[in-house]
C-alpha cells in the first residue's frame, strides 16, 4: 500500500508541475484522472485489508462473517470501488 502512496504523491506532483507550466487543460485533466483511479484504486486495497483484518476477526467476533460472505463482500466493494 505505500507503494501506492508514493506513485499517487508522483502523479500529484506531475500535476502540480503541468499547472506550473501551464500545460493545455486536456494535459491536466488526463493527469488528474489518473491520480483520481489511483486514489479509488488505493481505497479498494485499504477496505478489502479493513475487511479481512479487523472487521472479520473471529478471535474478537466470534460472530463475524464466514469466508465466503467476506468473500461476497469483498466483490461487492471492488465492483464499486476499482482496484
Amino acid at each position: 500500500m505505500l507503494a501506492r502512496v508514493r506513485r499517487i504523491r508522483g502523479q500529484v506532483e506531475a500535476i502540480e508541475r503541468a499547472f506550473e507550466a501551464e500545460a493545455d487543460s486536456e494535459k491536466i485533466m488526463h493527469l488528474i484522472a489518473g491520480a483520481r483511479g489511483a486514489i479509488s484504486g488505493l481505497m479498494g486495497e485499504v477496505i478489502e485489508h479493513h475487511i479481512r483484518y479487523h472487521l472479520v476477526d473471529h478471535l474478537k467476533h466470534p460472530g463475524a462473517l464466514d469466508a465466503d460472505a467476506q468473500e461476497a463482500l469483498i466483490d461487492v466493494i471492488h465492483t464499486y470501488v476499482k482496484k
